[in-house]
């Protein structure tokens, strides 16, 4: 693998890192405002993003790089005021994750491509869960153009 593959993998796997400190903390705010009936399903994913997350902070340190490091807080793209709006935001939580996957399945060779690609796979059936609705390329909804 050359040096360039190895930068761009090593930025990839930094940014899926960032993600998943984003959705643990995202996740946090999410479960304090469910409705009781999904808070089972909130907490399995807090638990499967931080697992992700410290396989990240490990993979980026055997690759030789310093973790990113987690922000303090994170601003909520939208008022997360009731259980209606944590759906809303762990659906775009989940969506955020799958498309930084999706960045890390073209960046990365081997073996943490099919652990980027089983990640993105996770992340876009929680969307669905959470929306009720499905893509057809999980994590490149967001870079669609529009056709002129």
């Amino acid at each position: 693998m050359s040096d360039e593959q190895d930068e761009r993998e090593l930025q990839a796997l930094q940014k899926a890192l960032a993600a998943e400190h984003a959705a643990v903390y995202g996740y946090g705010v999410v479960g304090g405002l469910l409705r009781e009936g999904r808070r089972a399903e909130a907490l399995s994913a807090y638990d499967a993003h931080r697992a992700r997350r410290d396989a990240l902070t490990r993979t980026v340190r055997g690759l030789g790089g310093t973790p990113v490091a987690a922000s303090a807080a994170y601003a909520m793209p939208f008022p997360v005021t009731d259980s209606t709006a944590a759906v809303r935001l762990a659906a775009q939580l989940e969506d955020r994750v799958a498309g930084v996957y999706s960045d890390l399945v073209r960046a990365a060779t081997g073996e943490r491509r099919g652990t980027a690609a089983e990640a993105l796979r996770e992340a876009a059936v929680r969307a669905v869960r959470w929306n009720g609705e499905s893509v057809a390329f999980p994590g490149l909804a967001e870079r669609a153009t529009p056709s002129v």
